[in-house]
């Protein structure tokens, strides 16, 4: 049996560099290593990254949407409406407070959410729309603000993936009621572990405080029951690091896309639609025949590749109806992806050497069976 190539391309490659490592030894140093300057310093830094907006850092990209959902008093009864084709933790926040998500299908393009299926999802239950900036590509903001405007929803923005992205020149993150990032490591940027909440709504960020941090902003004067969902200072310092190096990072993604697009023949490559910025967390192609085959071909030629996601959340065992079947969901685009997708090698450490054997490996691929 073969063993792994040689100059294998790994599909993510977190950077951690000098900088971060001493930034994270200089707050150890410290002694102040929770919730401490750095934290605050950060927040105040990432809300350059959305439009000014008050910014609550948090231990993850799932605990900013569950705080989120909590903050808004969202809970037994409501009803939250999301993509199946994400993350489950997309859903399972929702689930976590004590609603139930509605799973509605996606744009073919974007792979966001369908702003037509949303419309039709509404019912008297729901109280906001999750749309999720798949891949590094926005929803389409402006429409669902639009619907979530007239029926009177709030929207919160799952944007894990997608630190920079914009629509019409706003950034995610800063066009609804709260947007939700995660700084895992093999975001576009990290900070370890750790996620950012974002909101224009001043109120809402003081109860994402409380909420972070036992339900209390001084010691022992506890105002309502929370949890310990704070950021350490170790990670706000590394993110704080990265965040410098974002914009550059983030044009080398989108430079590494533009190559790949213009030289992917064997498989569909990703369509942006109009008046969108791109940040390529994943650069995320269809294939046109055996998806196990093209995979296992691009292995072979020493090309790290993942799909994001083969099961949609509709399927997975926690969602499924005491029956043992997915509820009574239509999603074709949504079964139409997950069967299709792969993602491909786009970070920022790739040469043009690299590029290059990423193209040549998708066409090749491309034409397995």
């Amino acid at each position: 049996m073969p063993g792994p190539h040689p100059d294998f391309i790994p599909p993510a490659r977190p950077i951690i560099g000098d900088a971060e490592i001493e930034a994270a030894v200089r707050v150890l140093r410290s002694g102040r290593v929770v919730q401490g300057p750095e934290v605050a310093a950060f927040e105040e830094e990432f809300g350059e990254l959305v439009a000014g907006r008050h910014c609550v850092a948090v231990n993850s990209g799932t605990s900013a949407l569950q705080l989120t959902l909590l903050a808004l008093g969202f809970g037994p009864g409501d009803e939250v409406i999301v993509p199946s084709f994400s993350f489950a933790a997309s859903a399972n926040a929702v689930r976590l407070v004590g609603a139930e998500p509605i799973f509605v299908d996606i744009e073919p393009g974007s792979f966001c959410l369908d702003p037509e299926a949303v419309a039709a999802a509404v019912t008297p239950r729901t109280v906001a729309v999750m749309p999720v900036h798949l891949y590094g590509h926005p929803a389409a903001m402006d429409k669902i603000m639009a619907l979530a405007q007239r029926h009177g929803l709030a929207v919160v923005e799952d944007a894990a993936q997608a630190h920079g992205a914009s629509l019409h020149g706003t950034p995610v993150g800063a066009f609804g009621t709260a947007g939700c990032f995660s700084f895992y490591p093999t975001k576009n940027m990290h900070s370890l572990e750790g996620g950012m909440i974002s909101t224009a709504d001043a109120g809402l960020a003081r109860t994402l405080r409380l909420l972070r941090n036992q339900g209390m902003e001084q010691r022992y004067a506890n105002e309502i029951v929370g949890a310990n969902m704070r950021m350490t200072d170790v990670a706000a310092a590394i993110g704080r690091v990265q965040l410098t190096q974002l914009a550059e990072w983030t044009e080398q993604r989108r430079a590494n896309a533009k190559y790949l697009d213009s030289n992917i023949t064997g498989m569909v490559t990703p369509p942006v639609a109009d008046a969108a910025r791109h940040v390529y967390h994943q650069y995320t192609v269809r294939t046109r025949g055996d998806r196990d085959a093209a995979q296992a071909r691009l292995t072979e030629l020493g090309i790290g590749n993942a799909v994001y996601y083969p099961i949609p959340i509709h399927r997975l065992k926690p969602y499924l109806g005491e029956d043992g079947q997915p509820g009574p969901w239509e999603l074709p685009e949504t079964e139409r992806a997950a069967a299709e997708v792969i993602s491909l090698p786009v970070h920022p450490s790739l040469s043009p050497a690299d590029l290059e054997r990423i193209a040549e490996a998708a066409n090749l691929a491309g034409g397995a069976r």
